[in-house]
């Protein structure tokens, strides 16, 4: 009968992969850690057995009824800075064909002036439409992160009613059968 040989290369190896394997189910054993030690006789489910949600933040985003409530306040938020920067846009554009149309007759002193204008103009169009963007993707983060805040409370809670071990917001593929985002979103409704 021989011994196995504990050489430093095979305990290394062997540590490495305990290592990986933690690694992966260092999530699944933290949610399950967190459970009540002893669950009542008629909730509890057999050992092994996790219960497992998914939910699609893209579509809360995109579909939930807060989300569409804040989406059109910024709309309105920003419509009459839009608008002005519409109107900077058609000055310019107007400005730019009526010298298209007028350089030939002009002097070279006066052509040099109206280009320098148009310069400048272009410049004030960019700076008002570089500001606009800039505030409303500030404003959409400030909203989207609001959003996320409620819709994880939103999830938390069904993860308590209906005793979930996992939910997941991000995944390669999903089952159907898994996916709550439908109950989330009737959450968020209310």
């Amino acid at each position: 009968m021989s011994a196995m040989t504990l050489t430093p290369c095979f305990l290394l190896r062997t540590a490495r992969s305990l290592a990986s394997a933690l690694v992966l189910f260092a999530p699944v054993v933290a949610v399950l850690a967190q459970q009540p030690t002893a669950a009542p006789a008629a909730t509890a489910r057999p050992l092994g057995e996790l219960k497992i949600g998914f939910v699609n933040t893209e579509k809360l985003l995109r579909e939930s009824a807060p989300a569409q409530r804040a989406f059109k306040k910024l709309e309105r938020e920003f419509a009459t800075r839009q608008a002005e920067v519409d109107r900077l846009a058609k000055r310019f554009q107007d400005a730019s064909n009526a010298y298209e149309k007028e350089q030939l007759s002009m002097s070279e002193n006066d052509r040099r002036n109206k280009q320098r204008e148009l310069e400048v103009l272009s410049r004030d169009v960019q700076r008002a439409q570089r500001g606009l963007r800039e505030d409303e993707n500030l404003r959409k983060n400030e909203e989207i992160a609001s959003l996320q805040e409620r819709a994880q409370k939103a999830i938390q809670k069904i993860a308590e009613t209906e005793r979930f071990d996992l939910i997941l917001q991000e995944a390669v593929f999903v089952h159907a059968r898994i996916d709550i985002t439908d109950r989330v979103l009737k959450a968020l409704a209310d």
